[in-house]
């Protein structure tokens, strides 16, 4: 007599999880979504009914896989499955086998050289990098007939936050990226029917957490969460006239009397990064243009040369109705006019016409001038906008993640290009600290029909008035 293997019924979202079948499925977004669970069931129905397939579930560090699968599959699987700990494995008695692997460094990665599997499960992916997902992801391949799919969870924050993001949340692709090969399916902790009934505290317990993390754990926020290091920076659709309340806005002719700026950040192998600002009569600055200097893969430099970079620099000062004309004063990191031997950087600059200061680099009073900009008044209105062709800046700022060795720094293993002219920007015109209005989001909430709270509570004041402006423009 066969075993029998007892599967509980999913909720709507993982029954969507188990029917997806493009090549890339991404689960999750928040807290208490069943993720796991659907990890495990998925790779059990994958096993029973392709006799001989080839799964992987990836974590990354070996206690997780032990006491998030292996432990729970063992019991769950009794009589249809033995697990072989010397090689990580559960064979079933049809053939198929269950493995299992960690990824805490690239070196990790080693272990699956050569390896082939039909079926990749990559849970809490955002806790590894791009380069150790898609490495992980390459090993699903095969001749024979069963199903290639790279199964993904997720949660908000991590260092494999910003591919995540790009791919299935934003769907910005690049080249040889099909669109049709990704599904996202959002889970809320409310969408785990089971949790809810067995623990219902447990949402309390995510209402109750620091704002930035209850905006990821709770609500699944790509945007805003733990770590983050610009976490005022807001960018939301602005649709109407007086701008409150966001960062980023549609672009329009900049007033000819304003000041016009230049910030720049040296990179070769690392992307360089230029921002054009334009300040008003009340100080207020814009960020109008940009030119970035890298590849299709983040933090890539396109490795132009110095002469290369002030070339174009050159080419869109002297183009563009916004520039052209004007005397633009340039801030730049004081370290391109170190020259050991023949021409600084800063030389070459000059002799295209572009000329630059050296920017205050002292890091801790720079951020602060950065937050300062950042920062909204009681009115929703902050010192700082960002033209929405500004790509770079709103991709690589909300990414940027605190130092842990150094916790009122930025951590600069991240892509922090953008940042640091914006930091020479900022101290060139220092500003007096504003009051902070933290930003909440909570409008509508999903928790609102298992906390009983009435909306007007959830949401402050300010927010509120937001969203009544929304409306009555959408009336």
């Amino acid at each position: 007599m066969g075993a029998t293997i007892a599967i509980s019924t999913p909720s709507e979202k993982q029954r969507l999880f188990m029917q997806a079948d493009t090549k890339y499925v991404a689960f999750g977004g928040a807290r208490g979504g069943g993720k796991s669970w659907a990890v495990r069931t998925k790779a059990i129905l994958l096993a029973l009914n392709y006799q001989g397939i080839k799964i992987l579930i990836v974590r990354r560090t070996y206690p997780e896989l032990v006491n998030n699968h292996i432990n729970i599959l063992r019991t769950q699987l009794l009589g249809a499955a033995r697990y072989n700990d010397r090689d990580k494995v559960l064979r079933f008695n049809n053939g198929s086998t269950i493995n299992f692997t960690y990824c805490a460094k690239d070196k990790d990665l080693d272990r699956l050289q050569g390896q082939e599997y039909d079926i990749i499960f990559i849970d809490e992916a955002t806790q590894l990098s791009e380069y150790q997902i898609l490495t992980i992801g390459a090993c699903c391949r095969g001749t024979n007939t069963f199903p290639k799919r790279v199964y993904l969870t997720c949660n908000p924050g991590g260092q494999g936050h910003q591919y995540v993001k790009r791919v299935f949340i934003d769907r910005n692709y690049k080249d040889r990226e099909d669109p049709n090969d990704y599904t996202f399916i959002q889970s809320l902790v409310t969408d785990n029917t089971v949790l809810m009934r067995m623990d219902p505290d447990y949402i309390r317990q995510l209402e109750i957490l620091p704002p930035k993390l209850r905006e990821a754990w709770l609500y699944g926020s790509w945007n805003v969460y733990e770590g983050q290091f610009f976490e005022e920076f807001l960018d939301e659709p602005d649709h109407y006239e007086d701008r409150r309340w966001t960062h980023v806005i549609e672009p329009f002719e900049i007033n000819p009397n304003w000041k016009i700026y230049r910030s720049f950040d040296w990179g070769y192998a690392k992307p360089f990064s230029v921002g054009w600002w334009a300040v008003d009569y009340d100080g207020v600055a814009y960020r109008i243009l940009e030119l970035y200097g890298c590849t299709d893969t983040a933090n890539e430099g396109v490795k132009w040369t110095p002469l290369q970079v002030f070339q174009k620099i050159h080419e869109i000062e002297s183009e563009h109705r916004w520039l052209k004309g004007k005397r633009i004063t340039g801030i730049a990191d004081p370290a391109i006019w170190n020259a050991e031997t023949g021409e600084s950087i800063a030389e070459t600059a000059g002799k295209m016409g572009v000329l630059f200061t050296p920017g205050d680099h002292e890091r801790l009073p720079g951020w602060l001038q950065v937050h300062y900009r950042l920062a909204f008044d009681e009115n929703g209105f902050p010192m700082m906008y960002v033209f929405r062709n500004c790509k770079a800046f709103i991709r690589t700022i909300p990414l940027l993640m605190y130092d842990e060795h150094k916790p009122e720094d930025l951590d600069s293993d991240g892509e922090d290009h953008v940042a640091d002219e914006v930091r020479y920007f900022c101290m060139s015109r220092p500003i007096s600290p504003r009051q902070i209005v933290p930003p909440d989001k909570y409008y509508e909430s999903p928790m609102a029909q298992y906390l009983d709270i009435p909306k007007e509570d959830i949401i402050p004041k300010p927010r509120r008035q937001r969203y009544e402006v929304i409306e009555k423009n959408a009336r």
